[in-house]
């Protein structure tokens, strides 16, 4: 996964986890917004998100910014 793809997540997951506490669920439809205006990205995202490692549509934030950071 390219640098700025794990920053931005990393980011939004931080700012979730700020707003709604530690608890709180997101897609990865989190990192982008309603159009779709970077798709080669938005694949990436799926491809890591689904095929990779098949998590389920709503995941702790607070778990996937740890999986970003730790590299998996």
């Amino acid at each position: 996964m390219r640098a700025s793809l794990r920053q931005k997540i990393i980011n939004v997951c931080d700012k979730k986890i700020a707003q709604k506490g530690p608890d709180v669920g997101l897609s990865f439809y989190a990192f982008f917004a309603n159009r779709n205006d970077d798709p080669e990205l938005l694949m990436e995202a799926a491809e890591w998100w689904i095929m990779t490692h098949r998590l389920d549509h709503f995941e702790k934030a607070a778990r996937i910014k740890q999986m970003v950071e730790d590299g998996v």
